[in-house]
């Protein structure tokens, strides 16, 4: 199975993401939202965003793994931030670099939105993500 990442001409550039992938497969993962805590639900990094984006990517690598999956095979992100504000974008990616050679994370990552909101699980998290993969 193959992922195609790319941003078509006249798109949004620059962006840390491609805007558009497209995969061949019959096997489709969806890893549920996960947020910063360890195997036995203890909270990591915080009110630390760069340290809970890194543990949220950390967590799905996980999920894909158990899948047979890795980040090769993503075809979309979807991060939920609590009191987003544009400030914030140096901080998010800083967490993102943390783990991106560890991770293996394509770059620039798959199609990826970052949807500001109030409130997650519980007032430690800060941020949520959500992950789908197309396995052959």
């Amino acid at each position: 199975m193959t992922v195609q990442l790319f941003s078509p001409e006249g798109m949004f550039q620059p962006a840390p993401y491609a805007h558009v992938s497209v995969s061949t497969g019959s096997r489709h993962v969806h890893v549920a939202g996960q947020i910063a805590r360890d195997a036995e639900a203890n909270p990591i990094a915080t009110g630390d965003l760069a340290g809970q984006v890194a543990q949220v990517l950390r967590s799905t690598a996980r999920g894909l793994a158990g899948a047979g999956a890795t980040f090769a095979d993503v075809v979309r992100l979807r991060f939920f931030v609590t009191q987003w504000s544009p400030e914030k974008i140096g901080e998010f990616m800083a967490g993102v670099e943390l783990v991106a050679e560890e991770l293996g994370l394509p770059q620039p990552l798959p199609p990826a939105s970052l949807i500001g909101v109030d409130y997650l699980f519980e007032p430690d998290v800060l941020v949520e993500l959500e992950a789908y993969a197309i396995l052959d």
